[in-house]
């Protein structure tokens, strides 16, 4: 977690949360079933019986109450019982399953990977690693991040050390399993995190397989999803045993201090609408969420032509492209990132000015989370939609689940015009085939060559 150190802040007593809770996210908690989750809650990181270690690493992170999920998940997860936790991001849930894991595993032998976090993207597996880093500074538990787009020599050496909290993404893990470099027999609590997000990607066959070659013994299973559709349900009934329940009820609208506004504009003016507010400094640094992989690239090479200092962030950048797109991004060296929803959920990017929807999302909560990418801890932000007619289906289903009309404007003596503009999306059955013939000129120009040394 990256939090500032015991400030003076002005909502009151900081809360534990790597996706830095704001003013009005935690919501009202609601937790069914026996045992301690019934009790009253507790107030502070001691009451929930923590371990000292535990407790001065939470103090070396500045903060001293925990979030309404911490409140009544921990608990019941200290005592061995399986949770099924419903909370969005930025609710506190990554320490809601973290510190009980780390207290359980105090007291035990090293060399062997007791705990397995399965995460939906290589940058929330990154950011859950972080925190286990910082929750377990004074422990001398060890653990590692397993994700695809990096090698896998470091990642075989971390199972052959037997660390003992392992955060993988389900297709990195499985390509270890398939190796043999990925030994778990040992494991005892496995956790599922932001379950809902990995049945939007599709991984679910992929977390089936997961479990088929984890070891047959009990264990402890810590299940947390923002939405509960019936396939995660069915498969929180294959995984659970009278699991504590505990439900943060679901936001409706972004948080206080994100000052929302609506841009209709033609859609083939959009790049230079955005180039426009921010060459009059309308906007600061920016998160701009495209629909596909091909928009963020096109909205990239738009920006850079335009001089805009850009970074792009998508499914198909590598590893390394998207850690340095987001370290660029945060130090500076970047105004805008051009991103699709990956960045959506799990990534935290302190004091960011502004949120734009470049494309409109058709879902609701979609957009909730991209705008709670801006006024993060209890600070205020700006989130723009750039409308485009034949969004304005996809805005009034937004605007029906945040429950009020969202304001319109236009920018001033800005070219709304159409005219001589090119179109910024060559559609998909012309880039295959722009492909195609690409690759058919680079096979004959190879057989030519083939030809003129053997003739």
């Amino acid at each position: 977690m990256t939090g500032k150190k015991h400030d003076t802040n002005r909502n009151g007593p900081r809360r534990i949360d790597h996706h830095r809770a704001r003013k009005g996210e935690g919501g009202r908690t609601r937790a069914t079933g026996h045992g301690p989750e019934t009790a009253r809650e507790p107030n502070t990181f001691s009451e929930l019986g923590l371990d000292s270690r535990l407790l001065k690493a939470v103090q070396n992170m500045g903060f001293t109450e925990p979030t309404p999920i911490q409140k009544q998940a921990v608990p019941p997860a200290l005592q061995g019982r399986d949770i099924l936790g419903s909370a969005m991001t930025g609710s506190g849930k990554t320490a809601a399953f973290l510190l009980p894991i780390l207290q359980r595993f105090l007291p035990k032998d090293r060399g062997t990977t007791r705990a397995l976090v399965l995460t939906p993207t290589r940058e929330l597996a990154t950011q859950v690693d972080e925190e286990r880093k910082a929750l377990g500074r004074h422990t001398g538990l060890t653990g590692a991040a397993i994700f695809g787009g990096v090698g896998m020599g470091p990642q075989e050496k971390a199972f052959r050390k037997g660390v003992d909290v392992l955060v993988a993404t389900p297709g990195r893990l499985l390509d270890h399993f398939r190796r043999g470099s990925a030994p778990l027999a040992g494991l005892e609590v496995l956790v599922l995190d932001e379950a809902d997000r990995m049945l939007d990607m599709g991984f679910l066959p992929d977390i089936r397989k997961v479990l088929r070659h984890l070891p047959d013994r009990p264990r402890q299973t810590l299940f947390f999803s923002a939405t509960m559709p019936r396939p995660i349900v069915e498969l929180s009934r294959e995984l659970l045993t009278d699991p504590a329940r505990v439900a943060v009820e679901r936001k409706q609208a972004p948080a206080t201090g994100v000052a929302q506004a609506l841009f209709p504009v033609p859609a083939r003016r959009k790049p230079a609408l955005l180039i426009e507010l921010l060459r009059r400094e309308e906007v600061g640094n920016v998160i701009a969420f495209c629909r596909t992989k091909h928009r963020a690239n096109r909205l990239f090479q738009k920006l850079e032509k335009a001089g805009i200092p850009t970074a792009r962030i998508h499914g198909n950048r590598s590893q390394n492209q998207r850690t340095k797109a987001l370290e660029g991004f945060r130090d500076g060296r970047f105004r805008v990132l051009a991103a699709t929803d990956i960045v959506a959920r799990g990534i935290d990017v302190e004091a960011l000015d502004h949120v734009v929807n470049f494309d409109v999302p058709n879902v609701a909560d979609d957009y909730i989370h991209r705008v709670g990418r801006t006024a993060r801890a209890g600070a205020t932000g700006e989130a723009y939609t750039f409308v485009s007619p034949e969004e304005e289906g996809d805005v009034r289903s937004i605007e029906r689940s945040v429950g009020r009309k969202l304001p319109r404007r236009t920018l001033e003596d800005f070219d709304y015009r159409v005219d001589g503009e090119e179109r910024f999306e060559v559609p998909a059955g012309e880039r295959i085939a722009a492909i195609k013939a690409r690759r058919k000129e680079e096979r004959e120009r190879a057989r030519a060559k083939e030809k003129r040394r053997s003739s």
